[in-house]
């Protein structure tokens, strides 16, 4: 590894060299499916036919302008993301660390219009937000905040997932403006929360004048099985941050708003130099498009619940195993052990996955995966699974 990069990240003994739907080859010609896209990225796979077409057309013609001027692409792409969300505007930026500090600024600004003092947000515990002062100080991992204190002040804590401490929060906290929370904790460990969780913060937020604020960087674009994990619930909210899977690979980020959040910002009170650049808006409106088109939202919905019950069939003997659970293609299996070594296991047999929250394997594999690569994902990890705990216990 060259000493020209800083070590800011631990990285897996592979480089690789060319991609192909699930499929990923590394400079050695070895292959490996990959059920993790990106960290949720490439929910088209790899080298999709359309994306490159709209990367080689674009660049062709123009790459950046500046938001100077006036970019008939962002237009058309904010006007497909607020129709798909019944929301009202957006704002575009260059990652979701971005597109969250937007949505911390609007909260700010919401309640420094409405005269609070010292504007809160409530965050929750096992969260991740991003790696910026303010987003790590959102994000509910000590981990990512150590050592780069003084953090950023305006922030409440609570555990996920539980409805009392908000309730208490509204009863004890006068300078709460906005709730921040995500539909499906993904770094957390894929914590989904009851069904009612959300459609109650949405009513504490009403009652009280706070701004519903739901982190969809992870669980947008069809991933969920819908096209927002929040649609499950049938709510709205009134900011809304996208990231991911929005470019398949292209840097971009989006905060949408709606309601309360709408028309708040005016000219200098936000801005930035590449985001919603005509190529990153052209590529993302093709993502949107081929999401559309193919309905992989219901592919992720029908897929993800396969995956679910062959994984429970494959692992139902198997002491060690705590939880399956999953929404749609973000996928959970919980073990009693920390299980970091199986990253490294996996690679060695072609598999790409991850393992968050320390004993949580963690997977988000691209929407067009088929049901024979469903298969191979499944039986490839649960012999890994059975092996690794076999070791535990002896």
């Amino acid at each position: 590894m060259s000493n020209a990069l800083m070590a800011t990240y631990k990285r897996l003994p592979v480089s690789f060299e060319r991609g192909d739907g699930v499929w990923l080859w590394d400079t050695e010609g070895k292959r490996y499916l990959d059920a993790l896209s990106g960290i949720a990225v490439c929910g088209l796979g790899h080298a999709h036919p359309a994306i490159q077409k709209a990367i080689c057309d674009q660049a062709s013609k123009l790459l950046h302008t500046s938001n100077l001027y006036q970019i008939p692409l962002q237009e058309q792409l904010g006007e497909k993301l607020i129709g798909l969300a019944n929301m009202q505007q957006v704002f575009f930026a260059n990652s979701g660390a971005e597109a969250n500090e937007a949505a911390i600024k609007i909260a700010r600004f919401h309640g420094n219009q409405k005269g609070v003092q010292n504007p809160t947000i409530v965050v929750m515990e096992r969260s991740f937000h991003g790696r910026t002062l303010a987003t790590l100080t959102a994000t509910g991992n000590r981990k990512v905040q150590a050592g780069f204190e003084p953090l950023v002040q305006g922030f409440i804590r609570i555990p996920y997932d539980d409805i009392e401490s908000l309730k208490n929060v509204a009863e004890n906290s006068p300078n709460v403006v906005a709730v921040l929370v995500e539909p499906v904790q993904g770094e957390g460990g894929i914590n989904i929360p009851a069904e009612d969780y959300l459609t109650q913060i949405r009513q504490l937020c009403d009652e009280n004048g706070w701004l519903m604020m739901l982190d969809e960087i992870q669980t947008g674009i069809g991933r969920s099985g819908k096209f927002f994990s929040h649609q499950h619930q049938g709510i709205v909210p009134d900011v809304m941050t996208l990231a991911k899977a929005l470019g398949n690979g292209m840097p971009i980020g989006a905060c949408l708003v709606s309601g309360k959040a709408a028309n708040l910002l005016g000219p200098g009170n936000h801005g930035t130099t590449f985001g919603g650049n005509p190529l990153a808006c052209r590529v993302a409106l093709t993502v949107l498009e081929t999401v559309e088109q193919a309905d992989l939202t219901t592919r992720a919905e029908v897929l993800g619940a396969k995956l679910l019950a062959d994984f429970a069939d494959a692992l139902i003997d198997v002491t060690g195993v705590e939880e399956i659970r999953g929404q749609g293609l973000l996928i959970g299996i919980e073990l009693e052990h920390p299980c970091g070594e199986l990253v490294l296991r996996a690679l060695e047999q072609g598999l790409l996955i991850n393992v968050t929250a320390d004993k949580v394997i963690r997977l988000l594999p691209p929407l067009i995966m088929s049901d024979k690569e469903a298969e191979q994902l499944v039986q490839t990890l649960s012999t890994l699974i059975r092996d690794f705990l076999t070791e535990q216990s002896e």
